[in-house]
């Protein structure tokens, strides 16, 4: 067998997986990893700004396409300490991402040397498998084994710590022979799914929720045949979201406190059973499961044993893979279909589509304010960007608003961090999005705050020539906890305006504080500023132009309103809508139902 050094036999191993591309920060600990990388040659490296934009940039890279294993690479110490809100963010998202860091020699690990620490252990209650490799022989196998967990089961990140001892140290190894490990993934089985079809049949007005596990198995396309065969309206939950096209006669909207629509929850509260597919039941879909669940029968199903039950019992449960359950539902109903066996749901499906299609669940968009309200700023977006258009976002007032007001009509065109919505996730992962699809149309969205956490990572899209546009709606607020400080009567801590005396006299937006128009353009990024709803179209034509001119990210700052509560409430019967309804097709012009 030929001998090499450990670090060079993972970067065989690395290839021999899938890996074209990583996102890191070289260190000393690390640089063996990196001298091996450059001495391959066909392993792709983005220089982060920060490690832990480099963690969203695997992230983002592994959401943007079925089948992308994004890796992210880090020194020892504070690099993985660093590293742990990204692996947060994947685990809870169930979003497989390898994460590399060096550490310290093996005979200094207990002498608290220079950047050494545990980093396996600390990462241990975010990823599936955590490891420090004290083996050098073992360090091919350690990679086998990442990428074999991180496919099987429910996906999730993989952290792998080298000493540079046992990066630098020589073994024997053939790369020639080597395979990936077969994936385990469990699947439903024939009477699972006739159960499963055969309860939903016997329920008068049922429901499919699509959940992100669809997504992930790629199984979009199955989940929208199931609907069309049994003729079931869907709900998807945010993660999701694209599942089922928006436009689609089937899709009834979304459900929950936040991230809803109104006809979305109007339709859950109506129905009387519940077929959960790769949905894990969050918080703000659901509110309290006792107003969730009354009057409704329920069926799960979750790749992960343990998700069944978590939140609360279902009336039956299946572990199995999102895909493989739905080609089993999908054969099931066929055969059904043509025996004549399913339900008719014709005034089910009916009722639904009154609810999308009135205006009386609409909530209103059209608004000339000055300075802006964000319902505009999304009303804007519809009418100026494509359907194939792939939103990226995180958290806040203005990710909530999106989900709101926004379309979506495939899969992976809705990327955005669930569970865990840490701030600055949006700029990294919309650039990881962007390496992994040169091609694509990607539009991020960020409130003020969540763009100031991780601006720096700009400067990697103006380096790396990563083209992409950045809506930054900006009321210089934490407007989501604003809004959440309402119930203690205080406004308090959450202001982030003061008086920029670097803007001109007279400049609107010099009250609202960062100048985000220079600092972008210092990263040297392009940037436009937009005060008035009139002016988004030609602020989109003018990035678009600058994009194909300077292979850069643009962004585009709207100026909005300082104070605007989003619709949002404890339960999904009892959700408080702040601002107007929508009383006229005028209201709303760029909602479904006018589009259509």
């Amino acid at each position: 067998m030929a001998k090499m050094k450990a670090i060079e036999a993972a970067v065989k191993v690395l290839e021999k997986e899938g890996v074209s591309v990583t996102f890191g920060v070289p260190g000393a600990a690390i640089n063996p990893l990196y001298a091996a990388m450059r001495e391959h040659g066909g392993i792709g490296h983005i220089l982060a700004r920060h490690v832990e934009g480099a963690s969203h940039m695997a992230e983002g890279y592994t959401r943007a396409v079925a089948g992308n294993i994004g890796v992210c690479i880090g020194t020892s110490g504070p690099a993985g300490t660093d590293m742990i809100t990204g692996l947060y963010s994947a685990s809870a998202d169930s979003i497989p991402i390898l994460c590399i860091t060096g550490q310290a020699p093996r005979a200094r690990l207990h002498k608290e040397d220079f950047q050494a620490v545990d980093i396996a252990t600390i990462a241990k209650p975010v990823t599936k498998w955590a490891t420090t490799v004290l083996e050098p022989a073992q360090v091919p196998r350690a990679f086998q084994q990442a990428f074999h967990l991180m496919r099987s089961g429910r996906p999730g990140p993989v952290l792998i710590d080298l000493p540079i001892d046992v990066q630098l140290a020589e073994i024997e190894f053939d790369i020639d022979t080597y395979e990936p490990l077969p994936a385990y993934k469990p699947a439903a089985s024939r009477k699972q799914a006739e159960k499963a079809i055969a309860m939903l049949n016997a329920s008068e007005r049922p429901l499919i929720v699509s959940g992100g596990g669809v997504i992930n198995a790629d199984a979009s396309e199955l989940l929208v045949e199931l609907a069309e065969i049994l003729n079931v309206p869907v709900i998807p939950t945010l993660m999701g979201w694209g599942s089922i096209p928006d436009d689609h006669p089937l899709m009834a909207g979304m459900c929950g406190l936040q991230t809803s629509h109104r006809y979305g929850n109007a339709t859950m509260l109506a129905s009387d059973f519940v077929f959960g597919i790769g949905n894990r039941w969050a918080n703000r879909h659901t509110g309290s499961v006792e107003v969730y669940t009354k009057g409704r029968k329920f069926v799960h199903v979750d790749i992960e044993p343990t998700q069944i039950g978590r939140v609360f019992a279902p009336d039956y449960g299946i572990v199995s893979d999102a895909g493989a359950a739905l080609e089993q539902f999908v054969a099931v109903a066929k055969e059904w279909k043509a025996a004549g066996k399913l339900k008719d749901r014709g005034s089910w499906v009916a009722e639904c589509q009154g609810r999308k299609n009135s205006v009386d669940y609409l909530r209103k968009t059209h608004y000339d304010d000055v300075p802006m309200k964000p319902h505009r700023v999304y009303q804007c977006m519809n009418r100026n960007l494509p359907k194939d258009t792939t939103y990226v976002s995180t958290i806040g007032l203005s990710q909530i608003a999106g989900a709101q007001f926004l379309h979506v009509y495939q899969p992976r065109h809705w990327i955005n961090c669930g569970q865990a919505g840490p701030l600055g996730w949006t700029t990294p992962a919309a650039l990881g999005v962007r390496v992994a699809d040169p091609t694509r149309k990607i539009v991020a969205l960020s409130g003020d705050y969540d763009f100031q956490f991780m601006i720096e990572e700009l400067a990697v899209g103006a380096q790396f020539k990563l083209p992409y546009v950045h809506v930054l709606v900006n009321n210089s607020y934490l407007g989501l906890i604003r809004q959440s400080q309402r119930a203690f009567s205080m406004d308090y801590c959450v202001q982030l305006a003061f008086d920029n005396i670097n803007m001109e006299e007279g400049e609107a937006a010099r009250g609202y504080g960062v100048d985000h128009v220079k600092v972008v353009e210092g990263l040297g990024c392009k940037a436009i500023r937009v005060h008035r709803p009139e002016d988004f179209a030609a602020a989109m034509t003018q990035a678009e132009a600058w994009m194909a001119e300077h292979q850069t990210p643009v962004v585009i700052e709207c100026i909005l309103e300082r104070v605007t509560n989003i619709s949002m409430g404890a339960e999904i019967d009892n959700v408080v809508e702040f601002e107007e309804l929508a009383l006229s097709g005028a209201d709303v012009p760029s909602a479904l139902a006018m589009l259509d």
